[in-house]
């Protein structure tokens, strides 16, 4: 099988300089969607008709390191045109689908159904019954057999008020599709080369035309507004979070929450509202994620509790592990079993070991640490001279008092105890108290000062 994706639209009402294909959709451009349904149906030739913006289309199949033929429009002028320009790249022998880049959330199934519906001789249409068709293309049947496309503004009263309408996706014979093209007309208003008037041109070659439904009518909404955009976001993660409460989770509202990526859940997992995941996140059983949280290429181990408003990325958090609310795991962190990190409290390129514990307001940076550490408020590792980073290594049983600025590169030693408000530039020696502060002095007959009036 041959596979075309129609890519070139400037999308004007979407008023924006990126190309319209090219705008997220759960956080993926709408052209990766189509890419990576068509990439399914295992293609032999896949080719990506561009157009407005296509350097940012090029680059984009540049960045998924995609092997894929791609063919400019330019002019664009019209879909039989967008299809005349892959005729080139298509071999004869197998049948050619046709998608659009604008198109996103057609199911692999929807058109395997197509193709299966098509075979290799025939013109397969995948249409739709739609309660409000205004404005498309109405499917004209005669004993059943489809006889024709015809268009709202150019159909009768009672063709208008027919509701099986054209998606526009359609699978075709190699061979008898590059005919059909080929003496395709654009006399009409818009001058511009129909996909659809080659119905007709199958039917007077006697080629039997058919057509396959999806499962819902959203499988062949496209995009050419951010309005149409935003409806199309809810509906696929409306999707998501069905699929994720028949897998046993437990979502608080199913209308506030984001996945823009892959989310795999265990048994027993809760999310609450307002949460986004991104890229791949997977969450053990037992996990629990509470309210306004962004995780992002992460791995939360069982029993895990996210508290709300907590940011992770690119991190693993240990099993019963507490975090929040309020933290910020950076990538690198590596949390082991039972590590709390609590409320204002950053982690970034560090590895704390199980059951330690940074509780309060602390920066830990580029360290390593072991396990039974407590690390007080307020701490920070000072791991950036202005050039070069450093680590910390803080082994375990550990107590850092409260306020202490460790200054990388520095060793805290096994069951060393650093006392509150210490700045650190030597290694402190395993189960002996290490400070450093100021003599604390009260100063007799001294006056605070007071605003002069002026």
């Amino acid at each position: 099988m041959n596979v075309v994706i129609l890519a070139a639209g400037m999308g004007k009402r979407m008023q924006s300089a990126l190309p319209k294909v090219l705008h997220p959709l759960a956080g993926k451009p709408l052209l990766s969607h189509v890419i990576d349904t068509a990439r399914s149906l295992s293609p032999g030739r896949l080719c990506v008709i561009y157009g407005h913006g296509g350097a940012a289309v090029l680059d984009l199949l540049a960045k998924r390191g995609e092997v894929v033929a791609t063919a400019l429009q330019e002019p664009q002028l019209g879909t039989g045109h967008a299809v005349m320009q892959a005729l080139p790249e298509l071999d004869d022998n197998v049948p050619t689908l046709i998608l659009y880049g604008d198109v996103p959330l057609t199911t692999a199934a929807t058109l395997r159904r197509l193709v299966d519906a098509a075979g290799d001789d025939q013109l397969g249409i995948l249409t739709v019954v739609q309660d409000d068709p205004f404005g498309l293309g109405r499917i004209i049947r005669e004993n059943g057999e489809i006889v024709a496309i015809v268009e709202e503004k150019d159909g009768s009263e009672a063709q208008r008020a027919i509701q099986e309408i054209n998606s526009g996706i359609m699978v075709a014979p190699t061979a008898q599709l590059k005919r059909w093209l080929a003496s395709l007309s654009n006399n009409n208003a818009q001058g511009e080369y129909y996909l659809t008037d080659i119905v007709a041109k199958a039917v007077g070659d006697g080629v039997r035309v058919v057509s396959a439904q999806p499962d819902a009518q959203w499988e062949v909404a496209g995009v050419n507004s951010k309005v149409q955009l935003a409806q199309l976001e809810r509906i696929h993660q409306g999707n998501i979070a069905l699929a994720l409460l028949e897998r046993g989770v437990t979502l608080a509202d199913p209308a506030r929450i984001d996945v823009r990526g892959e989310l795999v859940c265990g048994r027993d997992v809760s999310i609450d509202v307002g949460c986004v995941f991104e890229g791949k996140v997977e969450l053990a059983d037992g996990v629990s994620i509470g309210a306004h949280s962004v995780i992002v290429n992460a791995r939360i181990a069982a029993g895990a509790v996210i508290k709300p408003f907590c940011h992770i990325e690119q991190a693993v958090v240990g099993a019963a592990s507490v975090i929040g609310p309020y933290a910020r795991l950076r990538p690198g962190t590596e949390l082991a079993e039972d590590v709390h990190v609590g409320n204002f409290v950053e982690v970034k390129n560090s590895q704390i070991a199980a059951h330690s514990k940074a509780n309060h307001l602390s920066y830990i940076g580029d360290a390593t640490i072991g396990s039974r550490v407590n690390i007080g408020a307020g701490t920070i590792t000072c791991n950036y001279d202005g050039v070069n980073k450093s680590r910390t290594v803080i082994e375990d049983e550990a107590f850092i008092g409260s306020d202490t600025q460790l200054i990388a590169p520095v060793t805290v030693g096994r069951g060393a105890t650093i006392g509150a408000g210490t700045t650190l530039s030597k290694d402190a020696p395993a189960g002996k108290l290490t400070l450093s502060r100021a003599r604390q002095v009260t100063v007799d007959g001294w006056t605070r000062p007071v605003k002069i009036k002026q």
